[in-house]
């Protein structure tokens, strides 16, 4: 069941960002991260050193670990940034 209809919400229709060539549905509100992460996308950068998978960690703006370029503007924590319709995220 959809955790949407758990709970009785109903969120404004949802509209599509993409990440790395690949569309991914979010929520009016919902940050880039939550959008990623209810695509099952758990990873969307690797450490420069030893290329280990980074995504969501603190998920309150505390780490850097879910940085992303969004349109062009990088290093943006994805927890922070709300998603936009048409938004185009990439890795950092």
């Amino acid at each position: 069941m959809n955790p949407l209809e758990l709970v009785g919400a109903s969120p404004e229709p949802p509209f599509e960002i993409v990440f790395a060539g690949t569309p991914v549905p979010a929520y009016p509100g919902q940050s880039i991260a939550a959008a990623l992460q209810g695509a099952g996308i758990r990873a969307w950068r690797t450490t420069r050193v030893r290329a280990r998978p980074r995504g969501l960690f603190c998920g309150i703006g505390v780490c850097f670990d879910c940085v992303v370029v969004v349109n062009g503007s990088a290093t943006l924590r994805a927890c922070l940034t709300e998603a936009r319709p048409g938004d185009e995220v990439e890795p950092a």
